[in-house]
C-alpha cells in the first residue's frame, strides 16, 4: 500500500479566464467610451481572442519570459493583451501614460521589451518613447488605427494587434510553465523616489486573487457588476481583471474616461454594483450628480485606495450615492493589496486602512528594524511579508527583504486593538497625490539649479480633493528677483505636468536641522495645511 497524494495543479493566471470561459461563458466584459458602451464580449469570446493574441505574439518571436510592454487604457483589447501575454508565459510590462516619455523610455531600456502594444490615442506618446529607446522594434496598436511612421522610422514595424490576431495561425498553448514564472512587470517610485520594477509571478497574483475574493475583503460574487476605474497600468488594476472572471462577475471598463458624467452613464446602463478606484474619481461622480441631479441606484459599494480619504468626503459620497465605502492600503510591491476594511464593518473609521487577510502579515519596528515590544497602539515603521510581496526588484541582485523576510514599506503606522491599520506618515519624503507618487528631490534639484535660488524644498500640502499637492518653498539669493512663473518654468517639461507644484512660497531663511539639512518637519508644520483644490491635479489629466 502506498500513501495517497494530491495532484499538482499549477497556479497560473490563465486558469481564471479558462474557468470563466467554461462556467460563465456569457458573463460580459464591457468597454465604455465617454460613458457609452462601444464593445461587449462574453468570457468565452474573450478567451478565444486572447489565445489569438498569444498566437500572434508567438509568430513574432515572443517566447516564455520575454517582456511585452503595454501603454493602454482599461479596455477589452487591453485585457485580451494581458491574458494573451501572460497565458503564453511572457511578461506583461505595463507602462503608465501619465509619466513623461523619458521616464517611460528608461523603464523600457531596463525591461528590453521588443514589442510595445499601445492605444491608438496614445500613439503620439508611444512615438516619443520609441525615439528615446531602441528596445521595441515593433508597435502593435489597439483601439484604433495605427499611425504611419514609415517615412522616418523604417526600422520600426507598426501594425494593429487586431490584424495580427486575424492572420495568426496555429493554436497557442497556455500554462506550460511553472507557477513561479514571472507574469507581469510594473515600475513604481516605491519608497525611495527612484523607479523600481516589481516582477509579479503567476503564483503570487493567483494567491493575491484568492485573498481578494474573501468575504471580509472584496467579496465579489457572480451577480456583481464591477466598474474598474483604477487603471490597468497601476499595480495590476488592483487585481480586478483576475478577480472578476474568477467568479464570473461582469467587468466594466471605462477606457480613459473617468469624468463624473461618463461614469454615471456607465454605472446606470450596466447596473454596476461595485466600483473600485481612487477617492478623487468618486468625488467627480458626486459633483456631477449634484450638478445635474439623478442617482446611481444599483451601486452598493465603492472600494478606495491609492490616497487617503477625508472623513467629510467619505460621508458626502456615502450619503449622496447611498453606498458603503471600503478603505484599503497597499503598494505595488504587495501586488498590491495589503489591508482592507470589511464591506459591512460597523462604526467604520475613515482613517483606518482596515485589516490584513490571510496570506499577508504586518510588523511594526523601531528605526533600526527591531520589532516593537507592543504591536498595538504604538507607532512604528511598517513591514510586511506574504505570498504576494516583492522579494527583490527587477534587475537587482540585492534582496529587498530583511533577514526575517520582512519588506520595509517606508510607511509609519500604528495598529489598534482590533487589528486595524492606520498609516500615520512616511519615513521618506515622497508625496502621494491622487494615488500617484511625486518625488520632491527631482523638483528641488531643478529649481536649485537656478542662479537666483539659494535653497528649495518641496513638501506635500493637504488637499481636500487629491489628499496632497506639492508646494515649492524657496529662499532667493540675496536681492535676486525671479517670478513664480520663471521658477516653475524650470520644472515644466522635465517632470509630468501633475508633478508641477501648485504654489511657490518665498521665505527669508530656510530652516535647517542639526546636521545642516533643510528641516522639512518645520516646513510641514508651517505650510502643510489645507489648501484650495488646483485644476492642474492628477485626476484632471486622467480624464483628459
Amino acid at each position: 500500500m502506498t500513501d495517497g497524494t494530491i495532484q499538482t495543479y499549477a497556479l497560473t493566471l490563465n486558469k481564471f479566464l479558462d474557468h470563466a470561459a467554461k462556467w460563465h461563458a456569457d458573463a460580459e466584459v464591457v468597454t465604455g467610451r465617454d460613458g457609452n458602451v462601444v464593445e461587449r464580449v462574453g468570457y468565452a469570446g474573450l478567451r478565444a481572442r486572447s489565445l489569438k493574441v498569444s498566437a500572434a505574439l508567438a509568430a513574432r518571436g515572443v517566447g516564455q519570459g520575454d517582456r511585452v510592454a503595454t501603454l493602454a487604457w482599461n479596455t477589452q483589447a487591453h485585457v485580451e493583451a494581458w491574458y494573451g501575454i501572460m497565458g503564453m508565459g511572457a511578461v506583461c510590462h505595463t507602462l503608465n501614460p501619465r509619466l513623461t516619455a523619458d521616464r517611460l523610455a528608461a523603464m523600457l531600456d531596463q525591461s528590453q521589451a521588443r514589442i510595445l502594444i499601445c492605444s491608438a490615442d496614445l500613439s503620439g506618446l508611444a512615438r516619443e518613447i520609441v525615439d528615446l529607446t531602441r528596445a521595441p522594434d515593433r508597435v502593435m496598436v489597439i483601439d484604433g488605427a495605427p499611425p504611419d511612421w514609415s517615412a522616418d522610422r523604417p526600422d520600426l514595424t507598426v501594425e494593429t494587434l487586431k490584424e495580427a490576431m486575424n492572420a495568426a495561425g496555429g493554436e497557442a498553448v497556455w500554462g506550460a510553465f511553472e507557477e513561479t514564472a514571472p507574469s507581469g512587470l510594473c515600475f513604481t517610485s516605491g519608497t525611495t523616489g527612484q523607479p523600481k520594477g516589481v516582477t509579479y509571478t503567476h503564483r503570487g497574483s493567483y494567491l493575491h486573487t484568492l485573498r481578494q475574493l474573501q468575504a471580509e475583503v472584496m467579496g465579489i460574487r457572480m451577480t456583481d457588476s464591477v466598474l474598474v476605474a483604477v487603471p490597468m497600468f497601476h499595480a495590476n488594476a488592483w487585481g480586478l481583471p483576475f478577480a472578476a472572471p474568477a467568479v464570473g462577475a461582469k467587468l466594466i471598463l471605462p477606457g480613459r474616461y473617468l469624468d463624473g458624467a461618463s461614469l454615471a452613464r456607465l454605472i446606470r446602463s450596466e447596473g454596476a454594483t461595485m466600483a473600485v478606484g481612487v477617492p478623487t474619481v468618486w468625488l467627480g461622480l458626486v459633483d456631477h450628480l449634484d450638478e445635474v441631479g439623478g442617482h446611481v441606484p444599483t451601486l452598493k459599494r465603492i472600494m478606495v485606495g491609492g490616497a487617503p480619504m477625508a472623513p467629510a468626503l467619505m460621508n458626502r459620497i456615502e450619503s449622496r450615492l447611498g453606498v458603503t465605502i471600503q478603505t484599503t492600503w497597499g503598494m505595488t510591491e504587495l501586488s498590491p493589496l495589503g489591508t482592507s476594511a470589511p464591506p459591512d464593518e460597523p462604526h467604520r473609521d475613515p482613517a483606518s486602512a482596515g485589516r490584513p487577510s490571510i496570506g499577508i502579515d504586518l510588523l511594526l519596528t523601531d528605526a533600526e528594524g527591531v520589532p516593537l515590544a507592543e504591536q498595538r497602539g504604538e507607532e512604528g515603521h511598517l513591514k510586511v511579508r506574504g505570498s504576494s510581496v516583492v522579494e527583490r526588484y527587477f534587475g537587482q541582485n540585492d534582496n529587498a527583504l530583511d533577514g526575517e523576510g520582512w519588506f520595509d514599506t517606508g510607511d509609519l503606522a500604528r495598529i489598534d486593538d482590533s487589528g486595524n491599520l492606520y498609516i500615520t506618515g512616511r519615513s521618506k519624503d515622497l508625496i502621494k497625490s491622487g494615488g500617484e507618487w511625486i518625488n520632491p528631490s527631482e523638483i528641488e534639484t531643478l529649481v536649485s539649479a537656478l542662479p537666483e535660488i539659494a535653497q528649495a524644498a518641496v513638501i506635500g500640502r493637504q488637499d481636500p480633493k487629491w489628499g496632497e499637492r506639492p508646494v515649492l518653498i524657496v529662499e532667493t539669493q540675496g536681492n535676486a528677483e525671479i517670478s513664480d512663473e520663471d521658477v516653475l518654468a524650470s520644472v515644466r517639461g522635465h517632470v509630468a505636468s501633475w508633478c508641477v507644484p501648485d504654489a511657490v512660497i518665498r521665505i527669508d531663511s530656510m530652516p535647517l536641522g542639526p546636521t545642516g539639512k533643510i528641516d522639512k518637519i518645520d516646513l510641514r508644520a508651517r505650510y502643510a495645511g489645507e489648501s484650495p483644490t488646483d485644476a492642474r491635479s492628477p485626476q484632471s489629466r486622467a480624464a483628459s
